[in-house]
């Protein structure tokens, strides 16, 4: 399944500041369980598309850096702190773009979960592939590759 299900696609912070245009599709969706994402999302978990950083616009709005100032960059709307997208730490070319900022957003399905080592006992998805923390380097092509096939 393919997301966005129509390019380009448009989305917004909660507060509608921040306008977000996106031009390419996903390559992977996925929703992870690690400690951070619970603490930064207030959930069991953070829905994310790992989206190409060359398919991902900002039309309006301020993001600024905010959770830990370390690895990763996480940007986050200027006015109402809303959580848009994080810059992985040494991948210059990916953003992972929260799935909720997107317009609609509500037939999102994780594709692959991670750091399920930290999953509520409670919480379940449909994720095809679980990873009880990140997928090693190698596992990614594979992974693209398995979730465009079935777009």
């Amino acid at each position: 399944m393919s997301y966005p299900r129509q390019l380009p696609a448009t989305g917004t912070c909660r507060c509608g500041r921040v306008r977000l245009r996106v031009t390419k599709p996903a390559l992977l969706t996925m929703a992870c369980h690690c400690h951070g994402c619970q603490k930064m999302t207030g959930s069991a978990f953070s829905l994310s598309l790992a989206m190409p950083a060359d398919g991902v616009e900002v039309l309006e709005g301020e993001l600024v850096r905010g959770a830990l100032q370390e690895e990763h960059i996480h940007l986050y709307c200027a006015f109402c702190k809303s959580w848009v997208m994080t810059r992985p730490a040494g991948i210059d070319w990916l953003i992972n773009l929260r799935a909720s900022m997107l317009d609609p957003h509500a037939d999102f399905v994780p594709f692959i979960e991670t750091y399920t080592d930290a999953r509520l006992s409670w919480v379940s998805t449909p994720a095809k592939h679980s990873f009880a923390g990140l997928p090693a380097m190698e596992e990614y092509q594979p992974l693209v590759e398995a979730f465009a096939a079935e777009a």
